[in-house]
């Protein structure tokens, strides 16, 4: 069987009405708390040095960790003292940074937010994509939390519990990626490690009024792998387009076999008006509750008023027989963990060992008809054909993120009963498998904030290595809209 990527996921407007013209834009709210390129910037000038940028960072660390749980293994002896040793170089030398626990930084362990893996050893080595931001200047301050595996679009691991949202910390801060957003989200870092397997770096950033944009397969270092199967992808959690972007161009891929040409550091808005398709409707055929929805309307008037050309779309797919597809797909690299588990203690594992999620995707694998696996993959390719097929009649997609703003802390979690699960994740995670099939760009945008002050992003989607035009989009997005102003309950 093909080998899977061991990443979270899950499986998966009425015409809008002429806005009007554009008002003459309103001063940017002042940004609460600094961005990473801005932090980079005082350190070359000398004006804050590496050591009081680090410390800092583990300061306000030590103090919301308690409230929030977003941190599984600190660093922070190495941190200071890789501060002091000094010598970093690059774009964000000397910024600190966190580093998602599905990889590998060498002298920490990576748990993978299971019980299994808690006694594991150090990591001997450093991931390719952590080495890039290594190399990028960063300075890493320990390992953020993530669900078991990844499997899910929250941070909820039984072994280690709930990563709380800033805005609420009854909520859910999202996932896979939901630990760096929760860090980034509250202050305590500017910028942190995050990965995408079908949602997981745009579903945090949704869920905690973050920019997350998930790269185009095979763009970046460490993401070397270009099947349908090869669905994760690294990048980060930020708060400004700029840091994203920037991060971007220095993890760019530029050998001579990488499938795109690299577009380097973006920097400006796009100026051109867009075909933009308009997808209400989620992937299960359900209307999004009526903040995200509400949340989708304004960003329509957005674009109409920016004079992009608007108009509705549907899937390009079946969208019900994707789910199912996905899920089998997913399933198959739960399957394997299991296995991976069983070998690690010694026999089956219980729930003591692997979560019950878990467990269930590996037995609905196991009772899956021979060939299930590689007839999914199959139906999946074609998917993606016409996903890339969609791009003829729109530049850019856009569309919820989720069907639901932030849910309540254990409404999605790993020791729900499994039918239950299954069918709560299909009706909330709809919208952004899609794209990690396709190996296409995808961005969450903080466009929206509920009548209870939770976040709500909005996702623009574009084909597969039109990385350059969303970053245009979002910088445009960011001048129109700015959201650097808002200040989570919960921050530094």
């Amino acid at each position: 069987m093909t080998d899977l990527t061991r990443r979270g996921l899950l499986a998966v407007s009425a015409a809008a009405t002429a806005a009007p013209a554009l008002a003459a834009p309103k001063p940017a709210p002042a940004a609460w708390t600094e961005d990473a390129t801005a932090i980079a910037a005082r350190i070359r000038k000398k004006e804050i040095s590496v050591v009081e940028a680090v410390e800092a960072a583990i300061r306000r660390a030590e103090t919301l960790q308690p409230k929030l749980n977003f941190i599984v293994n600190s660093d922070y002896d190495r941190a200071i003292d890789a501060a002091k040793k000094g010598g970093q170089t690059g774009p964000f030398a000397g910024v600190p940074f966190l580093v998602k626990d599905l990889d590998d930084y060498a002298g920490l362990p990576t748990r993978y937010g299971s019980a299994s893996r808690y006694n594991l050893a150090a990591a001997t080595s450093t991931d390719p994509y952590v080495a890039g931001a290594l190399k990028a200047g960063f300075v890493v301050i320990g390992k953020s939390a993530t669900p078991e595996a990844g499997y899910l679009p929250t941070t909820e691991p039984l072994a280690y519990g709930p990563t709380r949202n800033p805005w609420n910390p009854g909520h859910s801060s999202g996932g896979s990626s939901g630990g760096a957003a929760a860090a980034v989200a509250s202050g305590v870092v500017a910028i942190a490690h995050a990965s995408d397997g079908g949602g997981s770096i745009r579903i945090p950033g949704s869920c905690c009024g973050l920019f997350g944009f998930k790269p185009s397969r095979g763009r970046l270092v460490g993401n070397t792998g270009m099947r349908v199967v090869d669905l994760s992808v690294n990048h980060v959690e930020t708060h400004s387009v700029r840091d994203s972007a920037a991060m971007f161009a220095a993890t760019e891929r530029a050998e001579a076999d990488a499938p795109y040409k690299p577009v380097g550091l973006i920097t400006t808005p796009t100026k051109r008006k867009l075909r933009i398709g308009v997808l209400s409707a989620s992937g299960n055929g359900r209307q999004p509750d009526a903040e995200v929805r509400a949340g989708l309307d304004g960003a329509v008037k957005l674009l109409q008023a920016m004079g992009h050309r608007v108009s509705e779309t549907k899937w390009p797919i079946d969208s019900a027989r994707f789910g199912q597809d996905f899920l089998t797909l997913w399933s198959a690299g739960a399957a394997m963990d299991v296995q991976a588990i069983a070998k690690l203690i010694g026999r089956a594992p219980t729930p003591a060992e692997a979560e019950p999620f878990s467990l269930g995707m590996a037995e609905l694998i196991a009772k899956a008809p021979e060939g299930a696996v590689d007839a999914a993959i199959g139906r999946l390719a074609g998917d993606a054909k016409a996903y890339d097929g969609w791009f003829a009649d729109f530049d850019v997609i856009v569309s919820p993120v989720l069907t639901k703003p932030p849910v309540p802390i254990g409404f999605v979690s790993g020791d729900v009963p499994f039918q239950t699960l299954a069918e709560r994740l299909m009706d909330y995670v709809g919208y952004t498998p899609l794209h990690n099939v396709a190996g296409a760009p995808a961005m969450s945008v903080p466009l929206h904030w509920t009548k209870d002050g939770l976040p709500v992003g909005v996702q623009f989607a574009a084909k597969a290595g039109n990385d350059a035009l969303l970053f245009e989009l979002a910088y445009a997005l960011e001048a129109a809209q700015p959201w650097a102003g808002r200040r989570p309950p919960i921050s530094a």
